[in-house]
């Protein structure tokens, strides 16, 4: 199934997709439907034209995985890495298809663009062998690692680089476990002003979906709705050659497999002020 999150009559809802339709049901979050709870359907379904799509879910935790295509290594001309790279994300960073990717004004002058598989757990786990790592997952998603590259390469480690607030477009669904048969066989796409950038595959995955799952949960424990970024192939803003990064007005589109279309616009920079608190997550 592929489960959807939206917004109609002010009311956040859950559902799943019908053809160009969603039918909603009685859970309220997809913390619920990997429960298993709410799964009934309630009412008629609805087309998508008459409702807000919403981040499929607010993860506990967003851990990313650095350098881990081949294509991407070649690209910036470095030896592949020996074992995973990792760094975190903010639940604060998550941003739904359609809402505006903005950062502090002044703090950046270099944000770029990475698609990537997105997974989202679906069990408690720790300590899984590569073998059982997949029976963990709940199902995928497409992601947009947003990254300030000044501010990754600059300060010498990526948090403030990469988790700054609505740098991480997740959507439009989440594509169960079931539909995915094999995570290393989809495509990974990204168009900037309908100008195709990345076209890769999870083939060129230096470590594969269930060695990254394996491996993070050795070191901590995952928990339903944390969500793995499983890295970005080539053809990223900085390593091209005039670089490109993005800028307000631009529109970023992110397609993993036939998993939907992700889009987001690039707003105007934010005047940061005391007190300000995000609006772009529901509440």
């Amino acid at each position: 199934m592929r489960w959807v999150c939206f917004r109609r009559d002010g009311q956040q809802r859950m559902g799943y997709l019908v053809g160009e339709k969603v039918q909603p049901v009685r859970a309220g979050s997809l913390f619920e439907v990997m429960r298993g709870e709410g799964l009934e359907a309630v009412g008629e379904a609805l087309p998508l034209g008459e409702v807000q799509l919403l981040p499929p879910l607010r993860p506990p935790k967003v851990v990313a995985v650095g350098n881990n295509y081949w294509d991407h290594c070649r690209e910036q001309g470095i030896a592949p890495p020996e074992r995973p790279v990792l760094f975190a994300k903010f639940p604060t960073s998550v941003i739904g298809p359609g809402e505006a990717i903005r950062w502090p004004k002044g703090l950046t002058q270099m944000v770029d663009f990475e698609a990537e598989l997105a997974v989202v757990i679906g069990q408690r786990a720790r300590g899984l062998s590569e073998a059982e790592a997949l029976e963990a997952v709940f199902g995928y998603t497409a992601a947009n690692d947003v990254s300030a590259r000044d501010l990754q390469f600059g300060d010498g480690q990526w948090l403030r680089g990469k988790a700054l607030d609505t740098f991480l477009p997740l959507g439009p669904a989440v594509v169960t476990r079931d539909e995915v048969p094999d995570p290393q066989n989809l495509s990974v796409r990204c168009w900037l002003n309908g100008n195709l950038m990345q076209d890769s595959s999870t083939k060129e995955m230096i470590f594969p979906v269930k060695a990254l799952i394996a491996f993070i949960s050795q070191a901590f424990t995952l928990e339903p709705g944390d969500v793995i970024l499983t890295g970005t192939p080539h053809g990223v803003g900085y390593f091209r050659k005039p670089q490109v990064f993005l800028k307000p007005g631009d529109q970023v589109r992110v397609e993993i497999g036939d998993f939907g279309a992700l889009e987001n616009p690039v707003g105007p920079e934010v005047e940061v002020q005391h007190g300000d608190l995000p609006k772009h997550w529901p509440r």
